[in-house]
């Protein structure tokens, strides 16, 4: 069971998502308004957060932002908008993944456990106490990165892929064992990985054309390892580049 924030306007959808989440033994609170969604959000304990875009008082990306400055809560989009522009805009924005309208309820039943599972597996298994790369310093219990002793602000995901990889630095791994490990999944888009792969980079003073952390071998996977210096003696760059 999980709890369920819904937020749409439309009765009818919202009836539906209702019924059929009870169904399926969740706990569900619902609301019309993005402002009433992070009212809720702000002082309610939710799993999971199932956000419409199209609200009557502001736009659901905007909500979606604002959401992210309160909680890290799991939120997957439902959405009319199918164009990959804005899809890869919400991924950036901190969805944890989307919806197009209409869908099923067993395709929402299916992502509704793929980010579930995802976001409750953090605490199975005893995380180490520090990871080091280079200028990188991981604190997986913490939830904390730092970069050259900056601290890196990092969404949930953006956390979990950069400690998955700095675990197995210098090692190339595949996406599909990505999707399977960071978004608990056994398929995807590569979309995902590349959208999260971009922002993680620009947040380590980075690009996939000059990388110094993040490494993408096209057709095979990705890699993380620490930059080396020019005379390729393995020492650490001070820091990231203009």
């Amino acid at each position: 069971m999980a709890r369920v924030l819904v937020v749409e306007d439309d009765p009818f959808v919202r009836s539906a998502l209702i019924r059929h989440l009870t169904d399926a033994a969740h706990a569900v609170r619902s609301v019309g308004t993005a402002l009433e969604a992070l009212r809720e959000v702000a002082h309610q304990g939710f799993d999971l957060v199932i956000l419409d875009l199209g609200l009557p008082d502001l736009d659901g990306a905007e909500a979606l932002k604002m959401l992210r400055g309160l909680s890290d809560v799991p939120v997957i989009v439902a959405t009319a908008r199918d164009e990959e522009s804005e899809i890869v805009r919400l991924l950036n924005d901190g969805a944890d993944d989307y919806l197009v309208k209409p869908f099923s309820a067993p395709h929402l039943s299916a992502r509704m456990t793929a980010v579930l599972r995802r976001s409750r597996s953090g605490g199975a298994a005893e995380p180490p106490r520090l990871i080091e790369v280079g200028g990188l310093c991981i604190d997986p219990r913490r939830r904390k990165a730092e970069l050259d002793g900056v601290a890196l602000e990092l969404t949930r995901r953006e956390f979990d892929l950069l400690t998955f990889l700095a675990g197995r630095p210098g090692v190339v791994v595949p996406r599909r064992e990505l999707l399977a490990e960071v978004w608990q999944q056994s398929y995807g888009d590569d979309q995902t990985i590349d959208v999260h792969l971009s922002w993680l980079r620009r947040k380590l003073g980075e690009s996939a054309a000059r990388p110094r952390y993040l490494h993408t071998l096209r057709g095979v996977g990705v890699k993380l390892e620490a930059p080396v210096t020019q005379a390729g003696a393995g020492g650490v760059l001070p820091g990231p580049t203009a």
